[in-house]
């Protein structure tokens, strides 16, 4: 089957490829056709690794999807050919002692697609359990079914939070999943959210929305504009989406005594880190990876209109130009926020 395959550092070719279609009793065989780029999609590509997971061989590349169902397997119930839907892109081992808990996503057995070895799914059709495959409501498109599970890890982070109604948050990195965190922490109560970036282009993208208020910190000390917009107090949760070790300097200057400080963004390396700043304030320090038993809540607040993910759609291509989707995905342009590609 063609796919977009990660041959090595730099090199993706459109190939056929052998990919698993036996459609097992829990299974859904689905043509796809919308997948995202995501971040850690590019950075396979353009460097061959993210920590200990390392493309030692051909990968094919994407985890963030919606399609059509085709095919059934014999022990589902609930799902029909025709079904429009989107799938959530890990699977866990059900009986680990993580998936008990509630914790899936940190069970170390987790198969998640376009994580080396596990192929992605660029490519025409997927098999994938029932389990994990969610119906898109009629007002959802592929487009928005295909954010939803980028739009899950701002949600996951605003669960961490333990967002009380009228909170006030802050956002550093105006990312997609930066831009999705203010979202989320908006639509689970909120008042209010600062995001703060290096980029005009992308603060003016996330400044669009009611409630999001955009500083530049190259002409804005955060902490000037956390303390401006909170009166001195401080915000009630900050979310770390940048991922940069000097996002780190001076952060416990923005929570308020007893806030909360999301870690979203992954450093490539390690960060310094000011415990006693942090106990100082007592803040709370939350961690996400990824997410769990959140995918069904976000498909149901972009289809309640809780929140409007489709501005942030930079440009679709087709699946021929997938190969031109990465190399502008790569260059990194200020006004890009999510790039997709159509089957």
């Amino acid at each position: 089957m063609r796919a977009l395959v990660l041959e090595r550092i730099r090199e993706l070719s459109l190939r056929d490829i052998d990919l698993p279609l036996a459609v097992g009793p829990g299974d859904l065989r689905i043509r796809i056709d919308t997948v995202g780029v995501c971040g850690s999609d590019v950075h396979y590509y353009t460097h061959g690794r993210i920590g200990p997971f390392i493309v030692n061989e051909p990968m094919v590349l994407g985890h963030e999807a919606a399609g059509t169902v085709v095919e059934v397997g014999s022990a589902v119930t609930g799902f029909r050919p025709g079904d429009r839907v989107c799938m959530e892109p890990g699977i866990p081992d059900l009986t680990s002692r993580a998936s008990k808990l509630g914790l899936y996503n940190v069970d170390p057995s987790v198969v998640f697609w376009a994580t080396p070895p596990v192929h992605g799914c660029l490519t025409p059709e997927v098999v994938h359990p029932a389990a994990f495959t969610f119906k898109l409501p009629d007002n959802v498109s592929f487009a928005e079914g295909a954010m939803v599970e980028p739009f899950a890890v701002g949600l996951q982070a605003a669960a961490k939070a333990r967002i009380a109604p009228g909170d006030v948050a802050v956002v550093i990195g105006a990312g997609p999943i930066g831009i999705m965190a203010a979202l989320a922490a908006l639509a689970g109560g909120c008042s209010r959210a600062v995001i703060a970036d290096l980029v005009d282009e992308k603060l003016a993208i996330a400044g669009r929305y009611p409630g999001i208020t955009p500083v530049n910190i190259r002409r804005e000390k955060l902490a000037d504009a956390v303390a401006r917009e909170t009166g001195g107090w401080g915000a009630d949760v900050v979310f770390e989406a940048s991922g940069s070790p000097r996002a780190f300097e001076g952060i416990f200057a923005l929570p308020r005594p007893g806030g909360c400080l999301v870690l979203v963004g992954m450093p490539v390396e390690p960060v310094a880190f000011d415990v006693v700043s942090a106990a100082a304030k007592e803040i709370r320090i939350e961690t996400i990876f990824r997410y769990a038993n959140v995918f069904d809540r976000a498909l149901a607040m972009i289809s309640s209109g809780k929140v409007d993910l489709k501005p942030l759609i930079s440009h679709t291509f087709a699946f021929q130009d997938s190969i031109a989707a990465f190399e502008r995905a790569a260059e990194g342009r200020p006004g890009d926020v999510k790039l997709q590609i159509k089957l």
